[in-house]
């Protein structure tokens, strides 16, 4: 492990020198964002295949809905069926989590490189990069104790929570929009298209939120990644979901 650490560490070390001589001090924070668009560019044919697997979904909703009438009394052979159906289909329901399942080992290959204070036996130089004041491998705690909110490092952490924030209200409108179209399209006492299903959608649109908390705890490398990821997540499933204005759209809006 340790090895590969080290293999990754000066992969990210050689795209920020190709950076130095444009973002000079802050050439680490500018590799960490470009390596998480190539991560992003390596993942989208599976958000390709995942927003086509949602469309399949959505257009399973007429015979879900003969399915909930006819097994209206018997949860477990609506579930059942409904598994059936999807399978029938060679549609998954859980389609839309791939791309976030194969972003994770970037997330945590960032997390631990930017945590350990040594890397094969010697001392972890990437922890001396900064993002203008903030140093990469410190934490909004840090920042707190060395200046305050509003501190040269603070105010580092206050531009992130500020594009999470706006990226998060994007999703959050967003999904509400999709959510309320489809239970306007909805038969009534249909609660989606997966039994089960009815509680989350009604906690979905807060969930992009929660990278609030990501930022804040993480290493401010991965949180780099984070934000990075969650903005063109956005874009993607803007573009990606633009002629669905129904049920699977917005079961996707959080993914990812």
């Amino acid at each position: 492990m340790s090895a590969f650490m080290s293999l990754f560490a000066d992969l990210v070390g050689s795209i920020a020198d190709l950076l130095q001589p444009v973002f000079h001090g802050s050439a680490m924070a500018a590799a960490i964002v470009l390596f998480t668009a190539c991560v992003r560019l390596l993942v989208h044919p599976l958000s390709r295949a995942s927003a086509r697997g949602q469309k399949a979904r959505a257009k399973l909703s007429p015979q879900i809905a003969e399915l909930r009438k006819k097994h209206a009394k018997n949860p477990e052979k609506l579930q059942k069926a409904v598994l059936e159906l999807h399978r029938e289909e060679k549609v998954s329901p859980l389609s839309g989590c791939l791309p976030s399942l194969f972003q994770l080992p970037a997330f945590f290959l960032l997390y631990h490189l930017f945590s350990n204070s040594s890397i094969g036996g010697e001392a972890n130089a990437l922890l001396d990069h900064k993002l203008f004041a903030a140093p990469l491998g410190g934490r909004w705690a840090d920042a707190l104790g060395d200046g305050g909110v509003f501190g040269t490092q603070g105010l580092v952490y206050l531009g992130l929570f500020a594009i999470v924030a706006a990226v998060a209200t994007f999703n959050f409108l967003r999904t509400k929009k999709q959510m309320a179209a489809s239970a306007a399209a909805a038969p009534a006492g249909d609660a989606g298209q997966i039994p089960g299903m009815g509680a989350m959608t009604k906690v979905m649109p807060f969930m992009s939120f929660m990278t609030l908390f990501t930022v804040a705890f993480v290493p401010l490398a991965a949180a780099l990644y984070v934000v990075t990821s969650t903005t063109w997540s956005a874009v993607e499933r803007a573009v990606l979901y633009r002629d669905m204005p129904y049920g699977a759209g917005a079961l996707a809006a959080t993914a990812g």
